[in-house]
């Protein structure tokens, strides 16, 4: 049978369990009630398609489980997108509108939250710690659009993002206790860096991590892990990373791994680390190292302390002491692009420059 109508036929098994309460265990029995001459390859494939629509996240689950995959898109009905090893293309998964209206609700059911045209967009996590953000309609005028940013972080070294002399240089910063910013785009291997740099924080250091989605798997025997949280349905119950970073400072911390620095909380970074915190090690999104410093300038004044610019600028350059900027090469590749020193909070010294 062709995938398209087996596709149809899961379908309407699945829309039969649902009508009789059926679950799991009735699959086959349903299967057999309406495509009793499927083949025996046939009918797993129908099971395996059933059962994610009862279970999991119907036709992308098996998207979820390859780990060559780091993002899922989906524009609306229609063919699904994916991004494998650093390029987009095309999936194998159609998706019609009611499959789609119901991989919305499994979605954002178990994390308590709601889309609707009041609330037309939300940002959550799956199981696997994947981050997902939804937009509806109206705004989504094709919609809904789903994307999913799988939780695919390799264990890896420091020593894969650049050449022996790149490696070893970062692993003594750490393990000067150097506090490092890791800047570059979306995608760039931030994240992924940040968790190669903070294997190399002394194994008896009691490390504190403050994230707005838990991606970080730090390889280390001391690990304290804080995740922001949003605002329930009914508004209430958030938790920002300013909140988490302050409470942070009061347990006691020999270094703080801040997943990324995004808002005003960056005040508060600057701060701790002028007050004793070095070593910090944390990422931001900018295309450069000094675009790096000028943005957590501005995030730090976006706290609304009305410190003029010149003393953010000294304190950036007190607490600051590197800028690694990452980059994704054409081939999909990650690599540390730029090693810079701090002079100010405007102001960099090369370390070393890629090609």
């Amino acid at each position: 049978m062709a995938e398209a109508p087996l596709l149809d036929l899961a379908e309407v098994v699945h829309g039969d369990l649902l009508d009789q309460g059926g679950g799991t265990a009735e699959i086959f029995s349903a299967i057999a009630r309406h495509a009793p001459l499927l083949g025996a390859r046939e009918r797993e494939s129908l099971h395996r398609q059933v059962t994610a629509r009862l279970a999991g996240l119907g036709s992308i689950e098996p998207l979820l489980v390859d780990r060559e995959i780091s993002e899922i898109m989906i524009n609306g009905p229609g063919v699904v997108w994916l991004e494998r090893n650093g390029r987009i293309e095309p999936s194998g998964v159609v998706l019609n509108s009611s499959e789609l209206e119901l991989l919305v609700e499994r979605i954002v059911a178990p994390i308590g939250r709601i889309v609707d045209p009041r609330r037309p967009w939300v940002d959550g996590r799956l199981a696997d710690g994947s981050r997902v953000n939804i937009v509806a309609p109206p705004v989504a005028i094709d919609g809904p659009y789903v994307t999913i940013r799988r939780f695919v972080l390799r264990a890896e070294d420091v020593s894969d993002f650049g050449p022996p002399n790149v490696a070893s240089m970062l692993s003594e910063l750490v393990t000067r206790r150097r506090s490092i910013i890791v800047s570059g785009g979306t995608g760039a291997g931030k994240t992924s860096l940040l968790n190669a740099l903070a294997a190399h924080v002394a194994t008896e250091a009691r490390v504190i991590a403050v994230e707005d989605a838990a991606e970080l798997r730090l390889q280390h025997p001391h690990v304290v892990r804080l995740e922001a949280r949003a605002a329930g349905v009914e508004g209430v119950g958030a938790v920002e990373i300013r909140d988490l970073l302050r409470n942070a400072l009061r347990m006691r911390p020999d270094r703080i791994v801040l997943g990324e620095v995004r808002g005003p909380e960056a005040l508060d970074l600057i701060q701790a680390l002028n007050t004793g915190h070095s070593g910090c090690l944390s990422t931001i999104h900018a295309n450069s190292p000094t675009d790096a410093l000028r943005r957590l300038s501005s995030l730090v004044m976006s706290a609304g302390t009305g410190l003029p610019h010149e003393a953010i600028r000294t304190q950036i350059g007190s607490a600051v002491d590197v800028v690694v900027q990452v980059e994704r090469t054409a081939s999909g590749a990650r690599e540390v692009a730029a090693v810079v020193e701090v002079v100010d909070g405007e102001t960099v010294r090369p370390l070393w420059c890629g090609e």
